[in-house]
């Protein structure tokens, strides 16, 4: 009754116009006002930004803030994989035979999450980690390792909330909402896919590196308001670091695992 309940609500919530009032107030000068109370909120570390809180016109603009290069080192060797975001370990593991994973209770299709059933069957049997970005986190996305871009596209519309509750009750939360795919060609000639997905209301996955290659560490592109990322890797193609484990927060640049 509950799953139900939530999802009618977010159904009727979820729409154009609610969207454009939300981004359309975050824009704005007077969303300035309430950049201090979001601050403490939650909890924010302004040491490591890269400009003071005043010089912030919008609260959008603060969202998506830069923060100092030096407080997110980069995981250098040839063969570590880094979190793309800053972000809770939300959950990780085996993707089954059949292309099948689990988070939060629910069971999703590659197959649903990539929109082919061919790349589904490259994936089947690999690995799989969902990172989820709060409102208080650092959005900015980069990328998990060096390689090459082989296909990237958008998938979906609306975008359930991608917290604990709209994992747990959202209507395929991860492989239905708004989506962009980036699949890469790793150093190892194994594959991956880098997943942003939308967040509740806001469908913005915003682009800043429209290039074929993506170098470790460096900045791809960023979300506007809190979401999430799902990496997929192929099967034999790495193995996760011993120091990973759900509920985790970790920062960008921290290793998460190494290719084979």
């Amino acid at each position: 009754m509950r799953e139900k309940l939530y999802q009618s609500m977010i159904e009727l919530t979820n729409g154009r116009w609610t969207s454009s009032i939300i981004k359309g107030f975050a824009k704005s000068k007077i969303s300035k006002m309430i950049i201090p109370s979001y601050i403490k909120y939650f909890d924010i570390t302004i040491q490591e930004m890269c400009k003071d809180v005043k010089d912030f016109t919008t609260l959008h603009e603060f969202f998506i803030r830069n923060v100092k290069k030096d407080s997110r080192p980069i995981y250098q060797s040839s063969k570590g994989i880094i979190s793309p975001v800053d972000a809770k370990v939300e959950i990780f593991g085996d993707i089954t035979l059949d292309g099948v994973f689990h988070v939060k209770g629910k069971s999703y299709t590659l197959q649903d999450m990539l929109g082919s059933e061919k790349l589904a069957n490259d994936y089947a049997h690999g690995k799989y980690i969902v990172l989820y970005l709060s409102p208080a986190e650092y959005h900015r996305i980069h990328a998990p390792v060096d390689g090459d871009v082989v296909r990237q596209y958008m998938l979906g519309k609306k975008s359930y909330p991608v917290n604990k509750w709209g994992l747990q009750y959202g209507k395929n939360t991860i492989s239905g909402n708004y989506r962009l795919l980036t699949e890469l060609q790793m150093q190892n000639e194994k594959k991956c896919f880098s997943i942003k997905v939308g967040a509740m209301f806001v469908n913005s996955i915003e682009l800043t590196n429209r290039s074929n290659e993506w170098i470790k560490g460096e900045e791809v592109g960023y979300f506007s308001f809190g979401s999430t990322v799902v990496l997929l890797f192929e099967e034999d193609s790495m193995e996760f670091a011993s120091t990973i484990e759900e509920g985790r927060f970790i920062q960008m640049g921290e290793l998460i695992a190494n290719m084979l």
